[in-house]
């Protein structure tokens, strides 16, 4: 290829030269060049930016409070010269920095899986061939085919557009769209008016073209300006920022408590110093949730794995706790509720209806009127059906191993097989038509259309879209004989009603000759100047998960509402096939604005079934159902659809289908386009919630339980139940096991047969107050129990310190078993068995235990003693009966909330 970083600026030169120094064809790049440039130029992305070293990232978990209070003490213990003291705890925090690193290695490897997961895609000319590849494999010279809704994957040099609009802001900070066009501009013209080049990360407005890729990763002008533009999610939201102010300001108020029992433990008490000491720093350690915040965020990570492999990728955070609250779901019908694999199965011309056979996009099958096949040569307007699919068409089909794939829109790749059943060649047949011009798919006018010349003089406008947009541009319609008959508006309206009753969507074609110098196709072109050849009925059949999915989101309260562009017919089959509610209500587009703000959110919370809608009805009707206090998720795939995408409480954009700007505009992001994904993800995100609850409602009385143990002994004057080592020992083994296990829970059997959790719900309700106060109490009472028991039978200090620890332990385990299932019972053989994680957890500890219980050298350093067999089954005991307790005080709160469950089915 030849040397390009030394010519003249590629705006400033015509579309052919530049193609000439790239060494490249319209018709795209070979495979094998393709693989040799990227070799040479290496992937197209942007540098990634310098990342903190593992030293930095270890030291930076000594940054904390109590990492500092926890230093100054083994730094006094050290001049007090009690070795042991000081040994455990700077084990505390050399522990606590090496669980904090891991955490954040883990949570950051999540985020990177997902980034990849998003990875954006491109389509391309390869060997004269339409392919989608990833982004990161452009190489320059490359042809780059673009549309409404794309994201500039490098930097192209326009070689054809159709009404191309770009917005630049992010280079030029230019917020009004750009024309783009292919003429060259001066050498010397700003970036801004290089109005022939595309550059990476603008995104097109409007319109489509192509473009032939003259830069790529650093080389970009994005590149040359920054080459540390990364979009890395920090790994938090709202909830896990609330928790750590929680815990920072708990800090503060725990370190207030504990130099007041210092002082009062000395002066008050006149308790030895360094005994005294110890003690409140036990209390700091014991009381202060300082992994909390970690924890969560494993929790968080956990879930946007699990997401991910249902296909559900979260690209805000915040959205995962929002799933949790949606009441409802209003999603698109192609491709998300249905099959996406469209097929044409009717085509209603003037004098006869077909019906076309065949599978899938495969362009093979029989077209038949009567029960009997058909052939072009005797019904003339089969031809002009074909050739009107077939030209006025953006997509390509391939065959491949698993049968026929479409590259392009769906709908289009339908027409395209419909064109080969017709001609038995399929796009072979149209080769000696060449595109001239086109007028692309907006949604403002419902249509697309497209000029096309031969070689024998003629020229031809194809124009296909909704039926209404289309009949009302035709002046006249196809006769059988092929010449033109008056236009039938009545019939046209009631074989649309027919078909659509069928659930077919429906879209009608027309044609117009024109002069072979008719070179520009402009709208006026169009306007009752063209000759209708008929309709067109395509099926998509609804997905099967996707019905069970919609039953799934019912029994869990959430209304699922289908917002389409389809005819209201069509909407209404689909709708009843798929198990939406109010089937036979339907609200039009032209419903929607006729009503005033007031009527929409009525209405809307009533109906399920939306058609003929645009981008700017979804808006208002995402606007009108949060008016009712409904958390609403939204699924869209366009540019236009970004502002309804950006309103709902959870926007949700298609992967497969979606537009770059939908993507970045939504908080996730379906891999599948797939509703039961949306169900899944829901699934998850209340999963996820009810594992932040548990973390927090097992954390909170454990250490407040251990907390009250030490105040309560210093406040009496009377010696320690647990000893401070002893109380950092605990505190460390047992945060970093039992806690951690709660991040990997399940899914609760119930959890899709629970009304949507209330949005505005705080986190640290009455119930949770509660339970912090009943569960610290009784670990009070049995640690204080079991040390008092023990002295009562004549055990040393020692010993009675050690029961009382177990004890402890015991009861932080039983407490998980508890906290595994806060909204069922937990006296099930499924809760019981737990999972491969808890175990290795519980294991962990009970063995930890055993070794400072019983084996001599760390008896020394924790000043523990042998515990009798008899005394070890009574710990067991008091756990079984600790649980018994707070597993009835569950089961008297649920049985009051049952009877207001009848109801919460219904939003």
């Amino acid at each position: 290829m030849k040397e390009t970083r030394n010519l003249p600026a590629f705006h400033a030169r015509s579309a052919e030269d530049v193609l000439d120094a790239l060494s490249a064809r319209r018709s795209g790049l070979t495979n094998e060049d393709a693989a040799r440039r990227l070799a040479e130029h290496g992937p197209n992305r942007l540098p990634e930016p310098p990342q903190r070293g593992p030293l930095r990232r270890f030291l930076s978990h000594f940054h904390n409070v109590l990492i500092y209070i926890l230093i100054a003490s083994a730094a006094v213990t050290a001049a007090l010269q009690h070795w042991v003291d000081t040994g455990v705890i700077l084990a505390v925090v050399i522990v606590n920095a090496v669980i904090g690193y891991v955490q954040e290695g883990r949570a950051e490897r999540a985020m990177d899986a997902i980034r990849g997961m998003l990875a954006p895609r491109s389509s391309v000319l390869r060997d004269g061939k339409r392919i989608s590849v990833d982004a990161d494999d452009l190489v320059p010279g490359d042809i780059v085919l673009v549309e409404a809704g794309d994201r500039g994957p490098a930097d192209l040099r326009v070689i054809e557009a159709r009404g191309l609009k770009l917005e630049e802001a992010i280079l030029t900070g230019e917020s009004v769209p750009v024309d783009k066009g292919t003429a060259p501009v001066a050498e010397d013209a700003a970036l801004g008016d290089r109005t022939s080049m595309l550059f990476s990360g603008t995104l097109v407005a409007a319109g489509a073209g192509r473009g032939v890729v003259t830069a790529t990763g650093p080389e970009t002008q994005i590149g040359r300006i920054s080459g540390m533009l990364s979009r890395v999610e920090t790994l938090t939201t709202p909830l896990v920022a609330q928790m750590d102010r929680f815990a920072r300001w708990l800090t503060v108020f725990i370190l207030i408590v504990a130099g007041a029992l210092l002082a009062y433990g000395y002066f008050v008490g006149h308790l030895p110093f360094s005994d005294l000491f110890m003690a409140v720093v036990g209390l700091s350690v014991a009381a202060i949730p300082e992994g909390l915040p970690a924890v969560l965020t494993i929790t968080l990570a956990v879930g946007v794995q699990a997401m991910a492999r249902r296909n559900a990728i979260v690209r805000r955070l915040p959205a995962i706790e929002t799933l949790g609250s949606v009441s409802v779901i209003c999603s698109d019908k192609t491709g998300t509720l249905t099959r996406n694999e469209m097929m044409a199965a009717t085509l209603a011309a003037a004098e006869h209806v077909y019906s076309v056979g065949g599978n899938g996009y495969s362009p093979e099958g029989a077209v038949r009127w009567r029960e009997a096949d058909v052939h072009p040569d005797e019904h003339r307007v089969l031809m002009e059906f074909a050739r009107a699919a077939g030209l006025c068409n953006d997509a390509m089909l391939h065959a491949h191993e698993a049968g026929w794939r479409v590259e392009g829109d769906p709908m289009e790749g339908a027409l395209m097989a419909l064109a080969g059943k017709i001609t038995r060649e399929g796009a072979e047949s149209f080769r000696q038509w060449t595109r001239t011009d086109a007028i692309p798919f907006d949604a403002a006018h419902r249509y697309m259309g497209t000029l096309h010349h031969d070689h024998e003089g003629r020229a031809c406008i194809h124009v296909k879209g909704a039926p209404e947009a289309v009949l009302a541009l035709c002046a006249d319609q196809r006769a059988a004989d092929g010449g033109a008959a008056p236009l039938d508006v009545d019939y046209w309206h009631a074989m649309v009603e027919e078909l659509a009753a069928e659930g077919q969507r429906v879209i009608a074609v027309a044609a117009r000759a024109v002069p072979q110098d008719h070179t520009i196709l402009n709208t006026a072109d169009l306007e009752r100047q063209l000759t209708l050849i008929g309709l067109i009925g395509l099926i998509d059949p609804p997905r099967d998960e996707a019905i069970a999915a919609v039953a799934d989101c019912h029994a869990a309260g959430i209304r699922v509402k289908m917002v389409t562009g389809d005819h209201a017919a069509t909407a209404r089959a689909i709708a009843a096939m798929i198990g939406l509610r109010n089937p036979d209500r339907v609200l039009t587009g032209a419903d929607v604005e006729a009503l005033d703000d007031a009527a929409l959110a009525d209405a809307a919370v009533q109906t399920d079934i939306f058609a003929r809608t645009s981008p700017a009805h979804k808006l208002r009707l995402v606007t009108a159902l949060q008016a009712r206090g409904l958390t609403v998720a939204m699924t869209g795939d366009g540019v236009n659809d970004a502002p309804a995408l950006k309103r709902a409480d959870a926007g949700i954009a298609m992967g497969l289908k979606g537009s770059a700007a939908a993507k970045e505009a939504a908080e996730l992001v379906l891999a599948d386009d797939n509703f039961a994904s949306i169900a899944a993800a829901v699934r998850e995100g209340r999963t996820v919630y009810d594992n932040i609850k548990k973390v927090i409602s097992w954390t909170l009385p454990t250490n407040a339980g251990e907390a009250m143990t030490i105040i309560v002994a210093l406040l009496a004057g009377m010696a320690l139940p647990i000893t401070a080592v002893q109380i950092l020992w605990v505190n460390l083994v047992t945060a970093v096991t039992l806690g951690l296990a709660l991040a990997f829970e399940p899914s609760e059997p119930g959890t899709m047969r629970r009304p949507p959790r209330p949005r505005d719900e705080p986190l640290l309700t009455g119930a949770l107050v509660w339970h912090v106060v009943l569960v610290s109490t009784l670990f009070l009472a049995a640690v204080f129990g079991m040390y008092f028991y023990a002295i009562d039978r004549g055990y040393p200090i020692a010993l009675s310190q050690t029961i009382a620890m177990n004890t402890l332990v015991v009861l932080e385990i039983f407490h998980l078993f508890f906290i595994r299932n806060i909204h069922g019972t937990s006296l099930t053989w499924t809760a019981v068995r737990g999972t491969r994680i808890v175990w290795a957890c519980v294991l962990t500890v009970a063995a930890a235990q055993l070794a400072i219980t019983y084996l001599p050298p760390l008896q020394g350093i924790f000043g523990t003693q042998d515990v009798p067999l008899f005394d070890g089954l009574v710990i067991f005991a008091i756990g079984v009966v600790f649980f018994a307790l707070i597993e009835t005080e569950k089961q008297m709160r649920l049985a009051f909330q049952r009877p207001d469950l009848n109801g919460q089915n219904e939003t």
